[in-house]
C-alpha cells in the first residue's frame, strides 16, 4: 500500500512550504496548503489572475505563488502572514490607483487581504490587468 503524501509543511504565518517548480501543479499545491480562510483566498486570487490574463504563466518560488506573461517576467506573486495574504505587485507604483501599501523595494506595492474585510474585485482586476501589461521581473 502507498504512503499517503504529507501535507506541505506551514512556516512562520501559515505560508505552505512548496519546493520551487513551473506550472500549475504546484501553485494548486501551494493554495490547497493555505491554512483555513486563506484558503478561499488563494482559490479566489487565481480564479481572478487566470480570468484576467489567460495565458498566465504559474511558478512557485521561495514558497511563494508567481504569476507571469511569457517573455515579460512575474507581475505578481502572494504570500500567506498570521493575519493576512499579502499580494505583492512588482511594478506596483506603476499602476493606477496606487495599491495602498508601500514597500521598501521601490517598485513594489502591496495589497493586504484580510479575513473579514471585503475586496474591491473590480478595482483587484484592474490592477491585475494593468499589471501584466507592464515588463515585469525575471527572479530566478
Amino acid at each position: 500500500m502507498a504512503k499517503k503524501p504529507r501535507p506541505p509543511k506551514l512556516l512562520t504565518g501559515g505560508n505552505p512550504q512548496i519546493a520551487k517548480a513551473d506550472g500549475d501543479a504546484p501553485v494548486r499545491a501551494f493554495i490547497a496548503a493555505m491554512p483555513g480562510w486563506k484558503h478561499d483566498v488563494g482559490r479566489r486570487l487565481d480564479r481572478l489572475i487566470v480570468r484576467t490574463v489567460p495565458d498566465v504563466r504559474k511558478a512557485v518560488r521561495w514558497n511563494t505563488p508567481f504569476y507571469g506573461v511569457e517573455g515579460r517576467g512575474w507581475f505578481l506573486g502572494f504570500h500567506c502572514l498570521t493575519t493576512y495574504v499579502k499580494v505583492a505587485f512588482f511594478r506596483g507604483t506603476a499602476l493606477d490607483p496606487l495599491p495602498p501599501v508601500a514597500s521598501k523595494q521601490k517598485l513594489v506595492r502591496y495589497l493586504h487581504i484580510r479575513e473579514d474585510e471585503p475586496w474591491d474585485e473590480s478595482r483587484l482586476t484592474s490592477w491585475i490587468r494593468q499589471a501584466a501589461d507592464l515588463p515585469g521581473e525575471n527572479l530566478f
